[in-house]
């Protein structure tokens, strides 16, 4: 027997010259044959380490866990119109229009929950408000004008939050919270307090019949690579594109039993640029843990000479073609992981750019903007106006 084990010994020798998963898969196989001789264990079986998805894609194909879900053009819808006065207008708009989706505020910018709720889990750390009154009878109406319904999550933006558990946060060295020049907090990516809140809130949206979880604000605060060595905050030694990504794939592996789609707002300049280390954004590895990718590429939000346009915002059909054709490059790579694109589009006149630099938008420009898309072979789409105001003669399809 002795013979045999030396033996053994010396194939796995031979066997785990190569490194990497070449070399485990060598030591697994012979320790199994190993301890299958002893007839005990005498050798450790190397576990497997979960990985990230391998960036070609392999013959993993992702389910969709919303398969019958329609190709989305939707529109964002405020939890204030969502519950009030504005509702009856949109409704119509959608009834009216090839427009079949709401994308509704449920956690909204300063990080409120937007409606009534008795979830112990969510209220431990998040602060509700009523705007939307009656969530069953919102979900009614949405089924009713047959709305595909998007549950709108914003994450680590979070003043409530935040001036309610600093340590959720970032402290300044006076020991004050540090908000932006827009006086708006953050909350951590690093805590995973934060990452179970804010899923239980998407469960919470998925129970009332939401569709699709929308996460935004998934990362840190702009400029934050400036001063992350003066605040306080917990971390660990991972990076913050990691951390960010750990979040997203988290969520959508706590979300997968409740059969919902996972999707991620991201900046549109993402598509065209190496990895956001600063705020921990990586268009590539966020898109490989989402269903849905919603870069946002409004034409008013990129700078003189994007896309080989001197004023981006007068240019929307050049602009919204080159940010998807950035966008096609930087997924095609990832095969089968490769996420529905459904950019966020613009239905807002950027009047601040001052004269010169900007359009006043309206059904040409909107058209301008889907037709880029259909010529690139993306066929989603969601508007963003923030006062809810969508152009309504324009062709949707």
């Amino acid at each position: 027997m002795e013979m045999v084990y030396s033996t053994l010994l010396l194939l796995m020798q031979l066997l785990s010259g190569g490194t990497g998963q070449q070399a485990d898969a060598s030591h697994g196989m012979m320790a199994t044959y190993l301890n299958a001789a002893a007839g005990k264990e005498v050798m450790a079986v190397p576990a497997k380490e979960v990985q990230a998805p391998d960036a070609g894609g392999g013959d993993y194909v992702k389910k969709d866990p919303q398969p019958d879900a329609p190709a989305v053009k939707g529109i964002y819808v405020t939890a204030h119109s969502a519950g009030g006065a504005r509702l009856p207008k949109l409704l119509s708009l959608l009834d009216k229009t090839d427009l079949n989706s709401m994308v509704v505020d449920i956690k909204d910018d300063n990080g409120y929950l937007t409606y009534p709720t008795d979830n112990a889990e969510l209220l431990k750390l998040g602060t509700a408000k009523k705007y939307i009154k009656d969530m069953p009878s919102l979900m009614s109406q949405l089924k009713e004008h047959d709305v595909y319904p998007i549950a709108r999550i914003v994450v680590f933006k979070d003043t409530v939050l935040a001036e309610k558990h600093h340590e959720l946060s970032y402290v300044r060295p006076d020991g004050t919270l540090w908000k932006n020049g827009k006086g708006d907090a953050f909350v951590n990516p690093y805590s995973k307090e934060v990452w179970d809140y804010n899923i239980a809130v998407a469960k919470e949206a998925a129970k009332l019949g939401f569709k699709e979880i929308q996460f935004d604000y998934v990362r840190f605060p702009e400029g934050f690579e400036k001063k992350a060595d003066t605040l306080k905050y917990e971390k660990t030694d991972i990076s913050r594109v990691d951390a960010v990504a750990g979040f997203v794939k988290y969520a959508r592996e706590q979300l997968a039993p409740l059969n919902v789609r996972v999707s991620v707002d991201i900046f549109g300049y993402a598509a065209s640029v190496p990895a956001a280390e600063g705020i921990g954004q990586d268009f590539v590895k966020i898109s490989k843990y989402v269903d849905v990718i919603s870069p946002m590429v409004y034409p008013s939000h990129y700078s003189t000479g994007w896309f080989g346009a001197s004023n981006p915002d007068t240019s929307p059909y050049q602009v919204i073609k080159g940010s998807m054709v950035d966008t096609h490059k930087k997924l095609d790579p990832i095969g089968s992981y490769k996420p529905v694109i459904r950019p966020w589009i613009q239905d807002f006149t950027a009047s601040w750019l001052g004269k010169g630099h900007y359009i006043k938008y309206g059904k040409t420009e909107v058209e301008a903007q889907i037709k880029a898309l259909h010529d690139t072979g993306v066929e989603e789409y969601l508007l963003w106006n923030a006062g809810n105001s969508y152009t309504e003669s324009a062709n949707f399809k």
